[in-house]
């Protein structure tokens, strides 16, 4: 199967909104490119005292609500495109959550599974050191996301203060609590996906309790997911798949079976007692995503709805849980068939609601309970959910246009008041 540029999906997801918009083709263009894209190349010593060089990214894509925001992936197929579209998605995502925000994205091209604990410390405080002059609390506020932990944003926090000579907590979000860190953090982007498939099963008039849920992708979102979906919702988790393959049981799959199975074999192992072994990446996530399922929570990587499985997709609601999952021309087979999809930037918003929350408890320095920070949390998905799916009803169009519309139009407004247009 051809490869998919995901820069070219967000182009021509604009493209689709613009054009229900009516949008002006000054903003329409400024809106289909980053304002602003760094590419940096750093040394570090590595254990051995080689020296090593990586490269890194970081892309503001758009600025006109507030300073930039976004995670930080390690990856060894980073790339600018990549990080582009993530960046895009983001600027989408903090506006239509309402949230004072542009959008920004970063990487670096590094295998982190082949470095030691002190090797990513140093290649983390470079790659801060490398942009530091382009970050800050009220420039652009980095986070993490693929590959990188609490534990890196701590470096990079604290490398990013000894650079500037001040503390400054507010210039990383996901950071551990005793740095400054949010409580309920951890499960935000989980919990931003549950609310919004309750609140979509309420529109739809549909029961969670018992319903049937497949999960692709069982990192830090998917496995809470599961979580909380079996212990808020009553839903039953009836499939999960990861890079070892996919499991599945009509009975359902219990989340802390899953975790003591993890325990031991360190990924859930395909002899788990009592589920069915669907198959290893390929095979296994291809039969998981075509499962007569109530709800499927694709919540791993881009493009994995395409134009070839689109039509074999069984689920009554797709919860986009990871970030571009479904291709415009899966799009366009899913809104035919009449799924309800809930798209990626208003699913998973949670976390860089979250962020939001911990950047200005930083800024304060005052910090709110746990269930603040979830009731909080709560009301602003509610909300967003709520702009959406009302916004696609009035103008008849599909959610992921509607999610589009909703965000463009706040972007467009903050930029003629500013004068850039």
């Amino acid at each position: 199967m051809k490869e998919m540029n995901p820069f070219k999906t967000v182009q021509r997801q604009l493209d689709k909104a613009a054009e229900a918009l009516d949008l002006e083709e000054s903003i329409h263009q400024a809106l289909r490119k980053p304002m602003r894209t760094f590419i940096v190349n750093f040394q570090v010593k590595m254990d051995d005292g080689s020296s090593k060089t990586f490269k890194g990214y970081r892309v503001q894509y758009n600025d006109a609500l507030g300073p930039t925001k976004g995670g930080l992936r390690f990856h060894p197929n980073e790339t600018l495109d990549t990080v582009k579209a993530l960046a895009a998605w983001m600027t989408w995502k903090t506006a239509v959550a309402d949230i004072p925000y542009g959008g920004g994205k970063g990487g670096v091209v590094c295998s982190p599974n082949q470095l030691s604990e002190r090797e990513m410390e140093r290649v983390s405080r470079s790659y801060i050191c490398a942009i530091s002059d382009y970050i800050g609390p009220d420039k652009d506020i980095p986070a993490p996301d693929v590959y990188t932990t609490s534990q890196t944003m701590a470096w990079m926090m604290d490398e990013f203060s000894k650079i500037k000579g001040v503390n400054a907590p507010g210039v990383i979000t996901g950071k551990p609590v005793e740095v400054g860190g949010s409580l309920g953090r951890g499960d935000a982007t989980a919990r931003g996906v549950i609310y919004t498939i309750r609140e979509a099963a309420n529109k739809l008039n549909r029961s969670l309790d018992q319903a049937t849920i497949a999960v692709q992708g069982y990192g830090n979102v998917g496995s809470y997911v599961h979580k909380l979906m079996e212990e808020q919702l009553g839903a039953k988790v009836v499939a999960i798949g990861d890079e070892e393959g996919a499991i599945y049981s009509e009975d359902g799959i219990c989340y802390s079976k899953v975790k003591d199975n993890m325990k031991a074999h360190g990924v859930f192992s395909k002899e788990m007692e009592g589920v069915e072994y669907l198959g290893d990446i390929e095979e296994g996530n291809k039969k998981l995503l075509e499962l007569d399922v109530d709800i499927l929570i694709p919540a791993a990587i881009e493009n994995v709805l395409t134009q070839e499985n689109a039509d074999e997709v069984k689920a009554d609601i797709i919860a986009e849980a990871a970030n571009g999952p479904t291709t415009p021309e899966a799009d366009d087979i899913l809104n035919q068939k009449g799924i309800y999809i809930i798209p990626d930037f208003l699913c998973n918003a949670g976390g860089v609601t979250v962020s939001y929350f911990e950047w200005v408890q930083n800024r304060n320095r005052y910090y709110w309970s746990e269930a603040e920070v979830y009731e909080r949390l709560d009301k602003k998905m509610t909300k967003a959910f709520a702009d959406v799916h009302n916004r696609a009803q009035e103008e008849g169009v599909d959610n992921r246009t509607a999610a589009y519309m909703v965000s463009i139009e706040k972007l467009a407004r903050a930029m003629e008041l500013r004068g850039w247009v």
